[in-house]
């Protein structure tokens, strides 16, 4: 297959937090988003311990669902680190300053390594900075728990923030870092290195990683091309509705960037060049000649490789497993185990990609900016505008699939024009972001009036409708977009008429990666409007059901299992607050997550799909309480249940829309036992109970 490779010499947390900082750093403002009513609050981390230097671990929610342990698992990437340190500590006066040092796993290493060399003598120092305050209160914890706490001097600041002279006594030769994500650049490597190289670094200073070498291949995938390429695909469901008409193609569409995914799991649906891969160094634009092996070249994947040495004799890849395995061309043959906080990238090229043959020649270009890489494939042609205008919306890939998905938008089609027919000049709420059901509605009763509330996408929303109205066939003056969550909503917004039709998909814009019961918003939402809701509204979804299966999924159970040793330095002190699972104390377990089961590695279904509890929306809001036993179908290891919730449109029609592991585009989520359990059809049987609080969000 094509593909293409790029040379970068080297320069915070996860992005996934968001953080207010104080330029003291005794207290930092975690913002919490509450997913029932979409509001946001400031809560307040403190960095003082009290006097026996015990500080309160920080809540565990807050790094449980970040990458730090699945990254502290990742035993090829612990390895790697630990051995390009150590060749790199070998004066003993040696200064070190390890950037994000998250658990402080790497400022260990070098205290370590230092020690090591310096034996009796004194001399050489290990900095570390972390700005994320509850991760640097977790460090301190784990320096402590391994006798560290005196050999790492610790800075809860950004590295930009740093003074040599003030927090550093003299520059650092050795700099230490892991600010990498899947797309390598995202999280600030280049801007960080650089403030570092001109602030903070002795001349000629070790860097650990030394150099990162990207590669690339075009790749031709059906299912790949679902999640960008709305207007063909809803050209194909043929249905009368347009999200995408006409000469506005790009009107919705996904963000032009790198999109993190498993490619482990596309194996068997990607079609790959055999032929070896090819050397690109980034600059403004460097051009490779590219050799398609398909009918048409739709995206592009990317992964990437650390060489940690200088000596080149240390690396890791985050290449999937066969493409490590097929590869003769500088893609490590390690077989490391499975691991999510690094996956590949795709960027999807236009439309329906790039027709070709096997013996045409393509130009590929790809760029870099201090946080991004990006591709265009075939030069020559115009490159397709892809500016942000007003009315234009990005979603994420797998809800432009969901848009573009025939027997999805048949479900809603059918059920909206069921309620319809009793339903004479309907006042309309779509209690949602959705764009598909505000379309639907206006488009198929010219006399409704439709109310989107619109939380999320607000004016992008009103811009956008105004744009599409008169290719669905409707006038923009039925539909009305106010733009508020539902405890901001009164009667005047709703010029005092009783609501016949409260529906929503339920979708709501920021919320994708949430847990499935999350979208339970919509049922606070018609709580809220209740005292507005006409006597024989008609609610759709009526109900949603709480759904499990029993999984076995011993890649990610792995990723997520207790720490003990990593590397020869203690890390059970972090197991509770990282969300561990396995040998805690008590009954103990970690917490529920949202995961894409069909890339969380190997997994395979143990039971039959269970109801575990109803949540019936004709009723406002309140709390619910269910059990079930699972009984198994398979032999094999069950480490945990798949969750999620089917939304049933329309009971009488049984019309139901499922968001559980088949379906590719929802997340679920997933409850890990403590320890795995080996099961056999016929002889177990695991009772399972559930509640449900409004109080509590969960």
């Amino acid at each position: 297959m094509p593909g293409c490779c790029c040379l970068l010499g080297f320069p915070s947390p996860p992005a996934a937090l968001r953080i207010l900082r104080r330029r003291m750093a005794s207290r930092a403002f975690q913002l919490r988003l509450n997913p029932l009513t979409g509001d946001s609050e400031w809560l307040v981390v403190e960095e003082e311990e009290d006097e026996d230097h015990h500080p309160t671990p920080p809540p565990k929610q807050l790094l449980a669902t970040t990458s730090y342990l699945d990254m502290l698992n990742d035993s090829a990437r612990n390895r790697a680190y630990r051995r390009a340190i150590e060749a790199a500590v070998t004066d003993p006066s040696s200064r070190v300053l390890d950037i994000g040092a998250g658990t402080g796993l790497l400022s260990m290493m070098a205290a370590r390594a230092l020690a090591a060399v310096r034996g009796e003598a004194r001399g050489g120092s290990v900095s570390a900075c972390e700005s994320y305050l509850p991760m640097g209160k977790l460090m301190r914890r784990v320096l402590r728990a391994n006798g560290m706490e005196n050999r790492v001097k610790v800075f809860h600041k950004r590295s930009d923030e740093l003074k040599v002279g003030d927090d550093l006594d003299s520059p650092a030769d050795i700099l230490v870092s892991e600010i990498l994500d899947s797309e390598l650049l995202g999280e600030g490597l280049i801007p960080t290195l650089q403030q570092a190289y001109d602030m903070l670094l002795a001349k000629n200073p070790k860097i650990v990683p030394y150099r990162a070498t990207t590669y690339g291949q075009l790749i031709e995938s059906t299912f790949l091309w679902k999640l960008h390429d709305l207007h063909n695909n809803e050209a194909n469901a043929a249905d009368g509705v347009w999200l995408t008409p006409g000469e506005m193609e790009r009107i919705v569409s996904v963000k032009p960037q790198q999109h993190a995914m498993q490619c482990d799991a596309l194996e068997d649906e990607i079609r790959l060049n055999p032929s070896k891969f090819l050397n690109l160094t980034f600059g403004n634009g460097q051009i490779v000649i590219v050799r398609p092996i398909s009918r048409y070249e739709q995206h592009e994947m990317d992964m990437w490789v650390l060489q940690l040495d200088s000596a080149g004799s240390i690396f890791y890849s985050t290449a999937p497993r066969w493409a490590r395995q097929s590869s003769s061309e500088g893609l490590q043959r390690d077989m490391k185990d499975w691991c999510d906080h690094w996956k590949q990238c795709v960027w999807f090229m236009q439309g329906k990609g790039i027709p070709a043959t096997e013996d045409q020649v393509l130009s590929l270009r790809a760029r870099h900016n201090q946080t991004s890489i990006s591709y265009q494939l075939n030069i020559n042609d115009e490159a397709c505008d892809r500016s942000s205008k007003g009315d234009h919306l990005t979603l994420l890939p797998e809800r432009i699939a969901l848009y573009g998905d025939k027997d999805w938008r048949s479900a809603l089609i059918n059920t909206i024009k069921n309620a319809l027919t009793v339903k004479s000049s309907p006042t309309c709420v779509v209690a949602d972001d959705s764009l598909f059901l505000a379309l639907l509605i206006s488009s198929m009763s010219p006399t409704s009036k439709v109310i989107a509330m619109y939380p999320g996408l607000r004016d992008k929303g009103a811009a956008y409708l105004r744009s599409v109205a008169d290719a669905n066939n409707f006038s923009i003056d039925q539909i009305q977009v106010i733009g508020k969550r539902a405890s901001s909503i009164t009667a005047d917004d709703l010029k005092h008429k009783k609501v016949n039709l409260l529906v929503g998909e339920p979708f709501y814009l920021g919320s994708e990666g949430m847990l499935p019961w999350q979208n339970l918003r919509f049922w606070n939402v018609r709580t809220l409007l209740d005292s507005m809701l006409s006597e024989d509204a008609f609610i759709m979804p009526c109900k949603g059901i709480l759904k499990l299966c029993a999984m076995s999924l011993p890649d990610l159970w792995r990723s997520r299992s207790s720490l003990k040793d990593v590397e020869g330095f203690d890390h059970s002190v972090v197991n509770e607050t990282l969300g561990a699972c396995g040998d805690l104390p008590g009954d103990q377990q970690g917490p529920c997550l949202p995961y894409y089961v069909w890339q969380c590695g190997y997994s395979k279904k143990l039971s039959e799909v269970y109801s575990l509890m109803d949540f019936n929306f004709s009723e406002p809001i309140h709390s619910c309480f269910g059990k079930t036993k699972i009984e198994f179908s398979h032999d094999g290891t069950c480490h945990g249940f798949a969750v999620w919730i089917d939304w049933v449109l329309d009971e009488r029609k049984s019309v139901v829309l499922t968001t559980g592991p088949d379906n590719r585009y929802w997340k679920q989520g997933v409850q890990l036992f403590s320890k795995p359990v080996e099961v056999n059809p016929g002889k177990s049987v695991i009772h399972v109970e559930a509640s449900f609080d409004p109080s509590t969000e969960d």
